[in-house]
């Protein structure tokens, strides 16, 4: 028995429908998943050391470290957490910054919008220099270097 044309645009009709309903499906399975990724791999970041004796905290940008000096005791561990306010939009270091003690074998790297830390216990009394040298004019730019003062 042949169908009538009616019913014949019926199915072609449907037929559409179920194509159009299955990629749409598809579309949501695929966003969905692609969201559950980030939020998982957002979550799942490996856990740092635990902070260790006082913790000073020291913003960088383009235009320096917000702390000039920083005096600490002999003996006595700090953490210094580092953080780049920079985007990784800036030509000049790509928004990482660095805080180094060359004496006191100390070096965080921030990546940009983000924070590092690094804990160490200073032996010795004197003065040190710390300072960045991704970028920014590096040691030669007076803002982006300052003082630690160990006192005994």
């Amino acid at each position: 028995m042949k169908k009538s044309p009616h019913a014949t645009r019926k199915e072609a009709r449907l037929k559409k429908q179920r194509i159009r309903s299955t990629i749409f499906a598809m579309i949501v399975i695929g966003v969905l998943g692609l969201a559950g990724y980030y939020i998982q791999s957002a979550l799942s970041r490996p856990a740092l050391e635990p902070m260790a004796g006082n913790v000073i905290d020291i913003a960088a940008d383009m235009s320096g470290f917000d702390k000039p000096e920083i005096r600490l005791k002999v003996g006595q561990p700090v953490t210094i957490r580092l953080t780049s306010l920079d985007n990784e939009h800036h030509t000049d270091g790509g928004g990482k910054h660095q805080w180094a003690v060359d004496e006191l074998g100390v070096n965080v790297i921030a990546q940009p919008e983000s924070s590092n830390y690094a804990t160490f216990t200073p032996e010795k009394a004197g003065a040190y220099t710390f300072y960045c040298d991704i970028c920014c004019g590096g040691k030669a730019n007076p803002t982006m270097n300052g003082q630690i003062i160990v006192e005994g």
